[in-house]
């Protein structure tokens, strides 16, 4: 069983609706219709109409501090959140005190799915970087959705997603090799980014190779060793955290 983590946390803060007049403004310029991720997002799909009746939803906007905690693990649930911006782990300690990072959210994924069916976050969510999210009450999406089925829908598409991926997380760690990990994790990443409208052959690894490592079942020394030996195989190019696939059909092969 996991259990609450002990990483060092920074002060968060809701940026809660703004009043009438000029901040009117600051408040349309966080609203979900004039959002860059609308098209990958909770509310992708909706109408002009049902998409005002989101953002009243998810008005409140919270900032995370790099290294800081979003929620912790067996926090009461009540919100489920939207990356705005930044990157996120979700991680958990063991009876032996042993972290294990269980996924890592970027923008326009969900953060929370797990705790719908205990009330309980199961894992803690920690920033990579400095972050933003929506915070969208479970309560009241629950009734909205049930209201506008084209959100339902879209939630439970999330959900689904989210499940698919936690079966792939249990693909990697139980029958794949050490390269067979990193390269699925590089092409895992390489679609995500493209979703968001991104180059699908270069991106920018929010995580340490530590974290990978934890991420995939490797030591830091492991997946070190993988990236010079991608590297110099012409497979990726990688300068600090930035990654080119050059060739990403061979890390398909690689993958099988």
């Amino acid at each position: 069983m996991l259990q609450a983590t002990a990483i060092a946390s920074q002060p968060v803060a809701f940026v809660l609706p703004a009043g009438k007049g000029a901040a009117a403004h600051a408040r349309s310029a966080v609203a979900c219709s004039s959002c860059c991720l609308q098209g990958v997002c909770l509310p992708c799909g909706l109408t002009e109409r049902d998409l005002d009746r989101f953002d009243e939803l998810a008005a409140a906007k919270r900032r995370v501090t790099r290294g800081s905690f979003l929620y912790r693990e067996g926090d009461t649930f009540e919100y489920l959140y939207a990356v705005r911006s930044g990157a996120f782990k979700t991680v958990g300690v063991s009876h032996h005190g042993e972290e294990k990072i269980t996924a890592f959210h970027l923008a326009g994924e969900l953060l929370g799915l797990e705790a719908i069916s205990a009330g309980r976050y199961g894992y803690s969510a920690v920033a990579l970087e400095d972050s933003q999210v929506c915070a969208i009450p479970f309560a009241a999406l629950e009734t909205l959705s049930l209201a506008v089925p084209i959100l339902q829908h879209q939630l439970f598409r999330t959900i689904s997603g989210d499940i698919s991926r936690d079966q792939g997380l249990m693909l990697l760690l139980g029958s794949m090799s050490a390269e067979q990990r990193l390269a699925a994790f590089l092409l895992s990443l390489s679609r995500r980014y493209q979703r968001l409208g991104f180059a699908a052959d270069r991106f920018v690894l929010r995580m340490t190779r530590e974290e990978i490592g934890n991420y995939l079942g490797l030591t830091l020394e492991t997946v070190s060793r993988l990236f010079s030996r991608f590297q110099k195989d012409g497979l990726i190019a990688v300068r600090q955290r930035e990654v080119e696939l050059r060739e990403a059909a061979r890390l398909r092969e690689i993958v099988g």
